[in-house]
């Protein structure tokens, strides 16, 4: 009765984490396209590195020493791959595409998950899993084509960052899951940035950010505004949160935040005026309907 009260509770917080970062994530998109009204894609890749690691660090400093000296390897790796790189390639990426594709596309996580599960860390992977990754690919390839049709001024080639981000994002679930089961979540958040908080600075020293140009631009107010929040919210306390529901499950349920993620993204793209076709709509579906196959029934 006590085991069965307890999974019940485990299965509930599961949940609970994955909807509150759906949400914050999922409202990431429109505050990256806001940040670049004032911000270059590497001053704002920079900027939140650097925000986020002070929080982190200052809150989790005390938690360095418990890691276990074994673990810092793949600390290192997890922050390159899940923070430093995706910061810079979202927001070159939507330098040219729209928030709301590149949320969508950015539901390729589970599958990628799988299939570097796969590949990588020899995770068995069923039939219905398989089938699941082939019509989310297929969903991906007629959202960039219809895109790139809908929306000629823009640059679709520039989707290729989402994606290589996902394939990161995919490889750092199974390194948390498998090499860093055992450390805290705020370690883990905090060990990243140590590695990645000195490139950032040293990548914002080598922008005009501090040009009397950038200073006196009228949009940077707000622009900083924008990066605040999503470097508060949208990566450090939700990078916590997220390492937390990797521990709680399984890497591909925690990737599965991209189920709700689009969604959020999307309502926040039409409110911002950004056109978006019936059948990217339908594409969109084709990609949530791949991830939902890919989940692993359980016998």
């Amino acid at each position: 009765m006590l085991k069965d009260s307890f999974c019940m509770k485990n299965l509930n917080v599961k949940w609970i984490y994955l909807l509150i970062l759906s949400v914050i994530w999922g409202s990431s998109f429109i505050l990256i396209k806001k940040s670049l009204l004032g911000l270059t894609a590497y001053q704002l890749g920079a900027l939140r590195t650097i925000i986020t690691g002070v929080i982190l660090l200052a809150f989790g400093f005390n938690t360095l020493k418990t890691i276990p000296k074994s673990k810092w390897k793949w600390l290192m790796v997890s922050g390159f791959l899940a923070s430093f790189l995706p910061s810079f390639f979202f927001a070159i990426a939507e330098t040219e595409i729209d928030s709301s594709v590149a949320s969508i596309l950015n539901s390729l996580v589970p599958l990628n998950t799988i299939l570097l599960g796969f590949a990588v860390f020899k995770i068995a992977s069923t039939k219905r899993q398989i089938l699941g990754v082939m019509i989310g690919f297929i969903g991906t390839a007629i959202l960039i084509l219809k895109g790139s049709d809908l929306n000629p001024n823009q640059n679709y080639l520039y989707a290729g960052f989402v994606i290589v981000s996902t394939i990161m994002y995919a490889i750092n679930v199974n390194i948390i899951k498998r090499y860093l089961q055992d450390v805290k979540p705020l370690a883990i958040a905090a060990g990243n940035y140590v590695f990645i908080l000195i490139p950032a600075i040293i990548i914002l020293l080598f922008t005009d950010f501090f040009s009397d140009e950038r200073l006196n631009n009228p949009n940077l107010p707000n622009a900083l505004m924008y990066v605040t929040i999503l470097s508060v919210f949208g990566t450090a306390f939700a990078k916590v949160l997220f390492n937390k529901l990797v521990q709680l499950s399984t890497p591909v349920f925690a990737s599965s935040v991209t189920y709700v993620m689009p969604i959020v993204a999307l309502l926040w793209g039409i409110l911002d005026g950004e056109s978006f076709s019936l059948i990217q709509g339908l594409a969109a579906l084709l990609i949530l309907v791949g991830v939902y196959l890919s989940h692993k029934r359980k016998s």
